[in-house]
């Protein structure tokens, strides 16, 4: 009976052992969150792929002049189902895709609207199409937030409309088409889970960051 006693201290032993491990992972951090993973929609067709690119090309043309930041940029294109990705990462240095996801765009003040409106009227509640400068961040009523400055004619009024990069919880964080998702006021709205994607690459350059929205 003492080797029955011995087995059973032995394995007591080794069970103590294990979850003294487990929880010193856990307090240092092994379950701490990591940073996002930057992973394009396995969803983009190969037309959109090209399209993205030559959009991105005459982004790069057009930040080299003003000297806003070559290595990366954002492209929004509303030809596409809001329940499609339709924001992109860009790496331009790399000529790739490196991020994709849902953005809302404005309804128009009709209430919803499956297709975005476009104006760049002040208190239209559309979208503008063109090219902005992302700005400085701060915490709105939506958290993280991120400044627009429209540089096109048709979004030149998009700071004094309070359009601006955010998130908000009725966007999801995958691809829903053939549903579409909710709409904006205008604002480029993602879902929280993006953000903090945006936020790391955003942050982390030093030069400010393109947007284009087109259609």
């Amino acid at each position: 009976m003492k080797w029955l006693r011995y087995v059973g201290l032995l394995l007591l032993t080794v069970i103590c052992a294990m979850l003294v491990m487990a929880g010193h992972y856990y307090y240092k951090g092994f379950h701490k969150a990591r940073s996002p993973e930057f992973k394009a929609s396995k969803n983009t067709d190969e037309a959109e792929i090209n399209k993205i690119s030559q959009k991105a090309l005459l982004l790069k043309k057009f930040a080299s002049e003003k000297k806003y930041n070559q290595n990366i940029c954002f492209l929004a294109d509303m030809s596409l189902s809001s329940g499609k990705n339709r924001f992109f990462v860009y790496n331009i240095s790399k000529d790739s895709i490196i991020a994709s996801a849902l953005v809302a765009h404005g309804s128009g003040d009709n209430g919803f609207s499956l297709y975005p409106k476009f104006s760049n009227q002040c208190e239209s509640g559309c979208s503008s199409l063109g090219k902005y400068k992302i700005g400085q961040p701060y915490n709105g009523r939506f958290g993280a937030s991120y400044k627009l400055y429209g540089l096109d004619s048709t979004n030149s009024n998009a700071f004094r409309r309070n359009v601006v990069l955010h998130s908000y919880d009725c966007v999801p964080p995958q691809e829903t088409y053939p549903y579409p998702i909710c709409n904006s006021r205008g604002c480029a709205m993602v879902s929280p889970e993006f953000m903090k994607q945006l936020q790391v690459i955003i942050n982390g350059n030093r030069q400010p960051i393109l947007l284009w929205i087109f259609n």
